[in-house]
């Protein structure tokens, strides 16, 4: 079966909000930019428009109804994914491996600073009865509770989830698209103080607009586009269970998926063979939970190779190069998009002052609060 490569990128926004632009000009500019990057023209090349939106976000249903006009899929096979961009490329991976299409476009976007009461929407996911009340009605509580069990579980300190803030920050430095980067240590995030104890509020990703475009082709086509594709070797996807109170804690949705992303690429020894990674850090302790299920590392080691630097931008497995959500913020189903976005432009020798030495790259999200789903997709050039 044919192989399938990234050959465009676009992306837009990535700032903290976009009160000139609209969620339809978000897209419409990342489209635009995805399909000058590939060389193609949307109505005439492309065979399948993945779209990845949830409704909840969105405040309407039938999101799929509402985007082909900027994406130039107007009368054009438009499907939405209610999920991670990451589930997106997922799909439109499957389409071109079936023979379905040849080429086919995925579009994730966040306008969450339109959203006004956003723990209010995150609660509509949790059991009215058991689990709603809790936490004096913030979900971020739920977040908290789970940083609190896996601390205990695996023996972490505060100390090692402030080191991540500290590094994120610094590597979003190096990073137009990162709004929220800047110069904070470890210190002054241990000096803060707990926003819903034991989460501080430096180790909670503030949210961000934007919109990240994708264009993938198969085998053929792809060296007809670009002398540079990026392959997606493998993906994975996996869901837990959809009650809060039953999940693992330990980001099991990562370690499955990543086990089907895994095997799917070839890849038996992640830590040796992974030069480069993008985790959902949209809380500090998810990342040190979210390299441990990737098997970048072993379990309970994360924190003394965070401290030696192993994971640092000149480390031996650079993670969250980008600046991480911590840096860029949250973009909802956005997410796996920027995280990919990021592998694809390091493979490409493109990413600017924060470029690394890497062939092999994966990109991993999060459904968030209250979810345990995630995806995983391996890239390599």
């Amino acid at each position: 079966m044919a192989r399938v490569a990234v050959v465009g990128v676009g992306y837009s926004g990535f700032n903290t909000n976009t009160p000139d632009l609209s969620w339809k000009e978000l897209m419409y500019e990342a489209a635009v930019r995805a399909y000058e990057d590939a060389g193609i023209n949307p109505r005439r090349d492309v065979d399948s428009f993945v779209t990845c939106a949830e409704d909840v976000w969105e405040g309407f249903a039938i999101f799929d109804e509402f985007v082909p006009d900027q994406l130039g899929a107007v009368l054009k096979p438009t499907l939405t994914v209610t999920a991670d961009f990451l589930y997106g490329i997922a799909t439109a991976f499957m389409h071109i491996k079936s023979g379905l299409a040849e080429i086919a476009v995925v579009e994730a976007h966040s306008k969450a600073s339109d959203i006004l009461t956003f723990g209010n929407v995150i609660k509509f996911a949790f059991d009215p009865v058991w689990l709603r009340p809790i936490g004096k009605g913030h979900p971020y509580y739920f977040a908290a509770l789970e940083k609190s069990y896996y601390s205990n579980l695996r023996g972490y300190c505060e100390e090692t989830y402030a080191e991540v803030v500290e590094k994120n920050k610094k590597n979003g430095r190096l990073n137009p698209s990162a709004p929220y980067s800047g110069s904070v240590t470890a210190e002054d995030v241990l000096n803060s103080d707990p926003a819903y104890y034991p989460l501080r509020k430096l180790e909670i990703a503030e949210r961000a607009d934007g919109a990240v475009v994708f264009v993938l082709a198969s085998d053929e086509v792809a060296r007809q586009l670009t002398d540079t594709p990026v392959w997606v070797d493998g993906i994975g996807w996996w869901s837990e269970t959809s009650n809060y109170d039953t999940m693992s804690f330990t980001a099991e949705y990562t370690r499955k998926a990543a086990e089907m992303a895994y095997e799917m690429a070839g890849i038996e020894h992640p830590a040796r063979q992974v030069d480069i990674a993008e985790v959902d850090d949209r809380f500090a302790f998810k990342e040190v939970q979210h390299i441990e299920a990737l098997k970048l590392a072993k379990v309970g080691e994360v924190d003394t190779l965070l401290s030696e630097g192993y994971f640092s931008r000149d480390g031996s497995l650079p993670v969250n190069v980008s600046g991480g959500n911590l840096s860029i913020g949250n973009l909802l189903e956005a997410t796996g998009g920027q995280k990919a976005l990021e592998i694809v432009l390091q493979l490409r020798g493109e990413a600017g002052k924060r470029q690394v030495d890497a062939e092999v790259g994966v990109a991993q999200a999060w459904r968030y609060v209250p979810t345990a789903s995630g995806a995983v997709a391996v890239f390599s050039r």
